[in-house]
Order: C-alpha cells, then sequence, then structure tokens
C-alpha cells in the first residue's frame, strides 16, 4: 500500500521529529508537535496521534484531543458514513486503557445515541456502568434514563433500566412514576404510586405533599377503574377521606366515579348518599351534590336515547316475527342473554323502561338539597338551636315530620354548650302541640322542659312564663296561676342540703329570685287575682331584694289605683298612705341615679294629694331628696320644690330654694337655673328685685362664657329701665371676658348700644377698651400693661401712641384720628394745654382750625366716620337721628344757640360725622 507524500514529515517537522526521537515518552514533545502542526490535514495530525498515543497509551490528555477531533469529524456526515465505525474504534481503543474516566464514556455514549444505535448503546451503558466506581454512577444514570426515554425504545427495555436505576437510587421514584403514566402502564404506575403513600419515610424531591400524591392516585385509580386491579380502591379512598378532611368532597366524587366507571351505578349513588351525609362542610357538600345531579341527569338522558331506540327494534323484530307467538325455548340459535330477554318480557322487575322512576329520582334529590345542606349545619354543631328551627321549617306542611325534628334536636341539644336560647326548642315543641289542639301534649312538653338543666335562669323562667301564657290563651287563668306560685316556690332545706352535696346547684334552686318570673307572676295577679293576693305578691318581691324602680313605682299606683273586681262594679282602693310608705321603702334600697325615677314620682303624687294640708311633711321629703341627689340630679327636684313653694308656701321660701338650687347645680347648669330663678323673681318681686340675682350670677363663679352671656341680660334689662350709664359700666365689665378675634357678637352689641344711647367720648371709650382687650388676648408684654396701670397721671395722646408703637401694637385708623382731633400740645389757644388720656368730655368739644374758634353741641346722637372701627373699616354706619328736648341740657343749650347765632352757621345739630368730614376739608 502506497503512501502519499503529504503525509511524510516535510522539512519544518524535522526540528519536532528528532526531539521525539530522542525522547519519544515526553507528552510535552508530542503536544508541541501537535500544536504546531494544527493547519495540517485531519490524515497527517490523526498519524501524530497514532504515534503519539503508541508511545503513550495512558495519556488522558492526548485521548481526549484525539477523540473530540473524531468527534468534530463526523459532525457533519451521516450516520451511515464508514468514519463512524472507525470513531467507535477509536473510543474502543481508548477505553482500553481509559476505561475509568467517566468523561471518555460520556462522549462515547453521546455518540452512540447520536447515531441510533440502541443495542449497542445499551450495552456500553452497561459496561460503563460496570467500569465506572459507583460514586459516578450518576453521570451515567442521567443520560442513560434520557437515552431510554425517547421514543422508539422498547417498553420493555425502559421498565428494566428505571428498575435498575431504583435500586442504585429510590429517592427518584416520582420520575419513574410519571414514565409509567406517560407510557399508559396505568397498574404499574397505580402500585407504585400506593407503595409511595405507605412508606412513612418517603420525601418527595419534587415538593409534593401527601395529598397531592393521594389526589394523584385517586384520579388514577378513578379514570383507569377497568385497567387497575389487584387494588383495594375502596379501602385506598376511603383512607385518604379519614386522613385529609380539607378536600373530601373531591375523594368521595372520585370514588363514586370509579363505580360509575366499573358500570356499578348503584354502588355509585350510595357513595354519593354516604358522601353527603357524612361531610361537614357546606363546599364539600356543593361538590358532592353537583356531581350526584349531574350524574342523575346524564342517566335520565341516556336512558331516554336508549327508549327512543329500543322502541325502534322492537317495531323491528315484530315485523320481521309476523306477530306470530312462537315458543322462544325451541329455538336453538337464541344466546342465553337473548333467552332470558325474550321471557321476562313484561315482567315487572325486568322493565326496562324506567325512565319515570329515574326521573322521579332525581326531582327527589334536587327537593331534598334545604334538608341535606342543613345537615351539613348541624353536623359542623349540633347545639346550635337556630339551625334545628330552620330544620323544622323545612318540613312545614307535614307536622309528622317535625315531631320528629323537635324531638331530636331536644334529645341532641345540649343546654350548657348550646349556641343560642335552648329552651326556645321546647317551647316551639309545645306550641306546635298547641296549634294542633293538642293542649294535653302540650302541657306534656312543658312539663319536661321545666324539669332541663339550662344554662341560665332566665331560660328557665321563660319556659314557666310561656306555659303560664298558654294556659291564659286556653281560659285556665287558676291553673295559670297555680302554675306561677308554682314555679315562685322557695325549694325547701332538704332539697337544698340534697344539692349542696351533690355539688351541681341546677337553675331549679335559684328560680324563685327570678325577677322575669315575678314580673310575669304579678302582671297575672294584677289582671286575674285579688288586691290582697297581688300584694301578696309584690311583698315578696320586696322581701327577696330583687324589686326595680319600676316595681316599686307600679305597687305604689296599684295602692292608688281602681281595681277592678271580678264583679260588674267598680270598687276603688285607695291607699295612699300604703303607697307612699312604698316609696318609703324604694328610696331606701336604691341609690342615684336608679332611685331619681322613685323620688320624682313619689314627691309629684304627695303634692297632688296632700298640698297645702301637709306642707311641712313635704318640705321634709324634698329636703331629704335634694340631701341624697347628686349634683347632676338635684335641679328638677329643686324645680319642684320651688314650685310647692310658690303653690302652697311662702314666695320668700321659693327665691331661698332658686337660691340654693343655683349653689347646687354643676357649672353647665348654673346659667340655666339663674335664668329660671331671674324669670321667677322678675314675675313675683317685680324687674328690679333681679339686680341683686344678676349682680350674684356674675360673681358666682359662672364659667366666662355664661358671665358674658349674663352680662348682656343684665345689660339689656337697665337698658330696658333707662339705666344707660349702668348698662355701660355692665358692657365694660363683660369685655374683660369677650375676646375681640373670635366673639365678634358682643362687640357688635355694644358697638350697636353705643351708637343708639352714647356720644362721641363714650364710643371711643369703648375703642379704646376693645383695643386693650385685644392687646391682653394677643399676649401683650407685660411691661406695657404694668407702665399703664402705674401711669395713673394722665398722658398724652402722643405719649400713649409712642408707647404703643414700642410694644409692638400696631396704630390703627381710630387713634390716628384721634390725633388729628386732638389740639397740638404747643398751641397757645389750648383750654388745658394738654388733651389728656382717659378724659371724656361730656359737653362741648373745642377744635382751633385756622385760628377761628368755633363749638359744637356734642348731642346724645352721633355719626362716626367710616375709619373709626379698626376692625370694622369697611362697614357704613348709619345713626338715626332724633331731637333732644332742651331740658335736658340746660343753660348749655342756651349758650350754645348764642353762640351760633353770632358764628352765623349753626353746627349744634351736626353729627360726628359731618363734623369730621368738615374738619377734612377745611384743614385740605
Amino acid at each position: 500500500m502506497s503512501i502519499s507524500q503529504d503525509l511524510y514529515p516535510s522539512q519544518e517537522d524535522l526540528l519536532y521529529e528528532e526531539e521525539i526521537l530522542r525522547n519519544p515518552f515526553s507528552l510535552k514533545l508530542w503536544w508541541r508537535y501537535l500544536i504546531a502542526k494544527s493547519d495540517a490535514s485531519f490524515k497527517k495530525r490523526f498519524i501524530i496521534y497514532e504515534r503519539a498515543l503508541k508511545a503513550l497509551p495512558g495519556s488522558y490528555k492526548l485521548w481526549h484531543a484525539y477523540l473530540r477531533e473524531r468527534l468534530e469529524l463526523v459532525r457533519n456526515l451521516p450516520i451511515t458514513h464508514s468514519q463512524y465505525e472507525t470513531l467507535n474504534n477509536t473510543f474502543e481503543r481508548a477505553l482500553v486503557t481509559m476505561h475509568k474516566m467517566p468523561r471518555i464514556w460520556i462522549m462515547y455514549l453521546n455518540s452512540l445515541v447520536e447515531q441510533k444505535l440502541i443495542t449497542r448503546t445499551r450495552r456500553v451503558f452497561d459496561r460503563a456502568l460496570c467500569a465506572l466506581p459507583v460514586t459516578q454512577h450518576d453521570r451515567i444514570w442521567e443520560p442513560y434514563l434520557r437515552f431510554v426515554s425517547q421514543k422508539g425504545i422498547p417498553i420493555e427495555t425502559s421498565l428494566r433500566v428505571y428498575r435498575r436505576y431504583l435500586k442504585f437510587d429510590p429517592t427518584h421514584i416520582e420520575d419513574f412514576i410519571e414514565f409509567l403514566v406517560n407510557s399508559e402502564l396505568w397498574q404499574e404506575a397505580a402500585d407504585r404510586l400506593a407503595g409511595v403513600l405507605n412508606d412513612d419515610q418517603f420525601f418527595s424531591i419534587k415538593g409534593k405533599t401527601k395529598h397531592r400524591l393521594w389526589v394523584e392516585l385517586c384520579d388514577l385509580l378513578t379514570k383507569h377503574a377497568t385497567e387497575v386491579s389487584g387494588l383495594n380502591v375502596d379501602a385506598i379512598i376511603r383512607g385518604g377521606i379519614r386522613k385529609f378532611t380539607d378536600d373530601v368532597g373531591r375523594l368521595w366524587t372520585s370514588l363514586a366515579d370509579y363505580y360509575i366507571q366499573r358500570n356499578l351505578m348503584e354502588k355509585a349513588r350510595d357513595i354519593f348518599e354516604e358522601g353527603m351525609t357524612t361531610v361537614v362542610t357546606v363546599r364539600d357538600f356543593s361538590v358532592i351534590f353537583d356531581a350526584y345531579s349531574q350524574f342523575e341527569d346524564s342517566m335520565l338522558a341516556v336512558k331516554m336515547e336508549n327508549i327512543g331506540e329500543s322502541d325502534g327494534e322492537e317495531e323491528n323484530g315484530a315485523s320481521e316475527n309476523g306477530g306470530e307467538d312462537e315458543d322462544v325455548r325451541l329455538d336453538l340459535n337464541l344466546s342465553i342473554s337473548m333467552l332470558e330477554k325474550k321471557l321476562l318480557k313484561g315482567f315487572w322487575l325486568n322493565d326496562v323502561n324506567d325512565a319515570d322512576l329515574r326521573l322521579a329520582r332525581f326531582e327527589h334529590l334536587i327537593d331534598r338539597r334545604p334538608e341535606l345542606a342543613n345537615s351539613v349545619l348541624l353536623r359542623q354543631n349540633p347545639h346550635n338551636v337556630e339551625q334545628w328551627h330552620r330544620r323544622v321549617k323545612l318540613f312545614e306542611g307535614n307536622p309528622t315530620r317535625q315531631i320528629l325534628t323537635y324531638t331530636e334536636a331536644v334529645r341532641t341539644v345540649d343546654p350548657m354548650k348550646a349556641v343560642g336560647k335552648p329552651h326556645t326548642l321546647w317551647v316551639a315543641f309545645a306550641k306546635l302541640y298547641e296549634s294542633h289542639k293538642d293542649v294535653a301534649n302540650a302541657r306534656v312538653i312543658f312539663d319536661k322542659a321545666v324539669q332541663v338543666n339550662y344554662k341560665a335562669v332566665d331560660n328557665l323562667a321563660s319556659v314557666w312564663c310561656e306555659w303560664a301564657e298558654m294556659e291564659v290563651r286556653h281560659k285556665n287563668f287558676k291553673g295559670a296561676l297555680d302554675l306561677m306560685r308554682r314555679a315562685t316556690a322557695e325549694p325547701s332545706v332538704e332539697v337544698k342540703r340534697r344539692v349542696a352535696v351533690d355539688g351541681n346547684v341546677p337553675v331549679q334552686m335559684k328560680l324563685h329570685k327570678s325577677l322575669r318570673l315575678w314580673t310575669f307572676y304579678v302582671d297575672l295577679e294584677e289582671s286575674l287575682g285579688s288586691l290582697e293576693s297581688t300584694r301578696q305578691v309584690y311583698e315578696r318581691i320586696l322581701d327577696l331584694r330583687i324589686a326595680t324602680p319600676q316595681i316599686i313605682i307600679n305597687y305604689a299606683m296599684l295602692l292608688e289605683a281602681r281595681m277592678k273586681p271580678l264583679i260588674l262594679f267598680y270598687f276603688e282602693h285607695k291607699y295612699f298612705e300604703d303607697a307612699f310608705k312604698v316609696y318609703e321603702r324604694g328610696v331606701k334600697i336604691f341609690k342615684y341615679p336608679h332611685v331619681k325615677d322613685i323620688w320624682v314620682t313619689y314627691l309629684s303624687k304627695f303634692v297632688k294629694r296632700y298640698g297645702k294640708s301637709k306642707l311641712e311633711r313635704a318640705r321634709e321629703l324634698f329636703e331629704h331628696a335634694i340631701e341624697q341627689a347628686p349634683a347632676e340630679a338635684v335641679k328638677p327636684l329643686y324645680l319642684q320644690y320651688a314650685k310647692l313653694e310658690e303653690d302652697c308656701g311662702l314666695a320668700k321660701r321659693a327665691m331661698n330654694v332658686y337660691d340654693q338650687a343655683t349653689k347646687a347645680v354643676p357649672d353647665n347648669e348654673k346659667l340655666s337655673m339663674y335664668e329660671i330663678y331671674i324669670s321667677r323673681a322678675a314675675e313675683i318681686f317685680g324687674v328690679p328685685k333681679t339686680r341683686d340675682i344678676y349682680e350674684r350670677a356674675i360673681t358666682s363663679g359662672v364659667p366666662d362664657k355664661d358671665v358674658k352671656t349674663m352680662c348682656l341680660k343684665y345689660a339689656e334689662l337697665e337698658k330696658s329701665l333707662g339705666e344707660i350709664d349702668r348698662a355701660r359700666e355692665i358692657y365694660r365689665h363683660a369685655s374683660n371676658f369677650a375676646d375681640p378675634r373670635t366673639d365678634a357678637d358682643f362687640w357688635s352689641r355694644w358697638h350697636q348700644f353705643e351708637v343708639q344711647h352714647g356720644n362721641e367720648d363714650t364710643f371711643r371709650d369703648m375703642l379704646r377698651t376693645k383695643r386693650s382687650v385685644l392687646a391682653s388676648y394677643s399676649q401683650t408684654p407685660a411691661i406695657l400693661q404694668e407702665y399703664m396701670i402705674q401711669k395713673d397721671q394722665r398722658l398724652t395722646l402722643e405719649e400713649t401712641v409712642d408707647t404703643l408703637k414700642r410694644a409692638g401694637v400696631p396704630e390703627d385708623e381710630m387713634a390716628a384720628l384721634e390725633r388729628q382731633l386732638a389740639p397740638s400740645a404747643n398751641s397757645a389757644a389750648t383750654r388745658d394745654g394738654k388733651r389728656t388720656l382717659g378724659f371724656v368730655s361730656a359737653g362741648v368739644v373745642e377744635s382751633q382750625l385756622d385760628g377761628v374758634k368755633k363749638v359744637g353741641t356734642n348731642n346724645e346722637d352721633i355719626e362716626l366716620p367710616d375709619e373709626s372701627d379698626s376692625e370694622e373699616e369697611e362697614e357704613k354706619i348709619e345713626v338715626a337721628q332724633k331731637d333732644v328736648p332742651d331740658a335736658v341740657f340746660g343753660g348749655l343749650a342756651q349758650k350754645t344757640a348764642v353762640e351760633g347765632e353770632k358764628g352765623g352757621e349753626d353746627d349744634s345739630r351736626l353729627g360726628a360725622l359731618e363734623r369730621i368730614k368738615r374738619q377734612r376739608m377745611n384743614n385740605s
């Protein structure tokens, strides 16, 4: 065989060849040689690889590089090419020395998988597992399982491989189960899944819970019921139902589906019924009921279709037989099933036309849904009283079922665990018999009901009251009263001793102290008994110390009222003193606030009854009631007391009562009490008498807002009496409690007062007071206030303004106006030389304008400029003008008239606003 010249070493290769000849076992030299020939043809490089591997057969580096180049050579070649066989031979030669190298095995196996050599690949996988240590088997099993999972691999081969793998790593059984399911091997998949669920030590590497595995097994068993055998499906699913209570409804439907797949329809119905009667949640019940109703609906639809087909077959069969009756027993060609069908034809048990039965079954199921749903709720809590009542309503119109339901309810419900009122079941049970005219059985039910040990005494008392009401409805009045006497009877000492030994005290021992029972009893006695018997019941209530204020009032009113005996005429029982004794006992038993109604009723009744005849006793009662009453409840008593004194006693004592009331009531009621006091004093003694009351109210320590309100009322009073100066001083006193920033109403009322009744000086004084109050509320520095108090001497207006500026108080327009009107300190024409702060002129206002002296009379009615009030800059003030009698001014008016004639123009009737405007025009 001739060798091509290209495969021989070239001139450039001689250097490498000489080194290799000197040291052929050096891996470094061979690797350098291969790198140098990296651009050579693959045949020449393969010769070099073969020579190197012959010298170094145990070199992993050379074998790995050689095999990779071989794989790269066949990458784009078809798998039928001869180079693949050469590659496989190379791998086989490499594995002679590299059989412990898993990477070489993996490269070889991947190549074989691509070549689709199934048998050879399987055998090489087996060889690899035998050659490699067990610690490296996981690197081989991964491609091995991937190989056997491909399409075209025989199922038996894959199963054997997976079973071998589970011996190596049992934790991956879930992968095997998925493979079985994908391969539709239902029997083994079910067996393996059941084994996993029975293994308590199993841990899912895929994070599946036991519940999910149970659901998968149930789905597998129910969907492939005919293909899986050897497993007790019923026991498996029932075990899941007992163990996993969160999804019971689905498990029950899965079990029913299993029997449906097995064509056991009646067994499936039994499973549905059992599931609906055992689940305890509405969600599970809804799942089962929906599946059950769908099953019945589908069965009915299938039956209707079969009926149509069977009718057609019977017509065809009748036409073929020609209507002749033949003995089917002689026909030897018939099968056993056909023979049975023809022999049993017409027999009612063999009637296949049961569509009506199935329709009735379906309708019955739909009608039972409310009852079944109620049963689910009762299984959740059998002591739920409300659900038992709803269950009885479901059987309305069926007394037998209602009686059975009530019987079951009173047997099931434990009064100590009941949710709701268990006595209502007994009462409703008895009323059911009563509604059907069976009073005797109703009494039996009530007699049993009163012997039950309820949780609360009120429940037992309600049963006794209902029993007595039933007797009243049936005109058995004596029986009703006897029942109440029996119920309210106190247990004997022997019974109490016996119960004390047992340690468990039933409610029957406490029944004789039930207020509800005694209240009903006393109502019966008032309606059906005599006065004496009713009084005995009331006295018994008081002796037991269970009376309420209302019972005290009812007892007293009974003694005052007219009773109607059983005869036809009225007989009057007016035991007023006995009634008052009852009130006396009531006020001794109860404290405030419960005794309030008793006192009010007692006092009103006493005053109405005796009036003036027992005035001193009434006064003692009022004093005693007031002494016991707290401040919050004393006001109505004082008013009632004062009314008594006004009507029957002395007016002076009535005023004293009002005066005591103003001191006794709480602060929030003092104002209303003073208003009542003032109104009564004005009506009895006249308006001037109220001045002392107003002054006491203002200085009595009532809240500031009430002081201000009282001052306004007081000022209105003085104004109505013509005391303008007193009213002004009251306004000035009240201004200390009125913040100009928030209480605009007070200042507007004072403003209106000064407009109507003041003059220019009083109005300025009001504004000055307003600024002072505003400064105090605006937290003016204390040094300014102290300075203004200590400077008792008169200051000029300019000094005051400068002081206000230094204190930070802004100068308003009114202050600027006063500075314009004030005479200059250096003017020789000024009468006093200086205008002093705080001076209010009551007569003539003099001003020096352009050297001409003008005198203007200061009338009582004034007009003010728009700029007069700093806080009411945009308010237009309209002042009413009226003539003042000259007698008011005396000689001053005559002097003004003379000066007016001399001056030429009469300014005496001009208002302040007009004079200021004229002064401004003259100055300008």
